[in-house]
């Protein structure tokens, strides 16, 4: 039988080396014990199950899917939705779009992002595209404290609105969305009606990536981001390895 593969087509091997050519910046933080993540999970546990004595070196982890810089699958918050082995591998590269509110959070560390703020965007970046990444970028990952409790022991952080996740499922129909926060919703919103922001962004299918870190060095449009998370059967969420790759 012929065969009709073309063997001469290197264009993605082109694409690769001109891709090593741009600024690569790390989304994720390191995973140990000592990642930042919700307060009601528990630290990973880092045993080590074999040493060079027996032969070669391997480590056992223990943690729960949500832990460090993660991936919420829809099946997260809403059962019968897509869980992580129903994320198809195009969802994980995808255009990256950040909108900046951190100087209204370092006025107000309740601040939920708005439609305004997106409207704001748009009138100097232009429209989001469609099928595209949108993290926002509030400078929380260069607090040591991320609940930031008052005295009462309430959290307080940053997170979108409801309506700012509408805006962007309904009118631009984006695939994915992250913060840098535990939270898509603040601590504020949610302590009130429930975590009503994370329940619609998975509610219609989508993903959204937590705990991310350096949003700060990346532009406002034209990079990729590239989210890696593992393939689990029925799996609500993991660890993820986010990188942006920039102009």
């Amino acid at each position: 039988m012929k065969n009709e593969m073309n063997h001469s087509d290197r264009s993605l091997w082109t694409l690769c080396e001109e891709l090593k050519k741009h600024r690569f910046v790390e989304l994720s933080y390191p995973l140990s014990p000592e990642s930042p993540h919700w307060s009601g999970f528990s630290p990973m546990i880092d045993e080590t199950l074999f040493t060079y004595a027996d032969g070669f070196f391997v480590n056992k982890f223990q943690l729960v899917s949500q832990y460090g810089t993660h991936v919420d699958a829809p099946i997260h918050f809403v059962e019968n939705q897509r869980a992580l082995d129903k994320i198809g591998a195009e969802e994980m590269i995808l255009p990256l779009c950040v909108i900046d509110v951190s100087d209204k959070v370092a006025r107000d560390v309740d601040y939920a992002a708005t439609v305004q703020d997106i409207l704001s965007w748009e009138a100097t970046n232009g429209p989001i595209p469609k099928a595209s990444f949108v993290a926002l970028r509030t400078d929380w990952c260069k607090r040591e404290d991320k609940d930031n409790r008052d005295a009462e022991g309430n959290k307080h952080y940053p997170g979108w609105s409801l309506d700012a996740i509408k805006y962007l499922v309904e009118k631009r129909n984006v695939t994915a969305i992250g913060h840098e926060s535990s939270d898509t919703d603040p601590p504020v919103v949610s302590s009130q009606v429930g975590y009503v922001g994370e329940t619609y962004i998975l509610d219609q299918g989508r993903y959204q990536i937590e705990l991310m870190r350096n949003l700060y060095e990346l532009p406002a449009v034209g990079a990729l981001i590239v989210c890696g998370f593992p393939m689990v059967v029925g799996g609500a969420g993991f660890t993820a390895r986010c990188f942006a790759i920039c102009p």
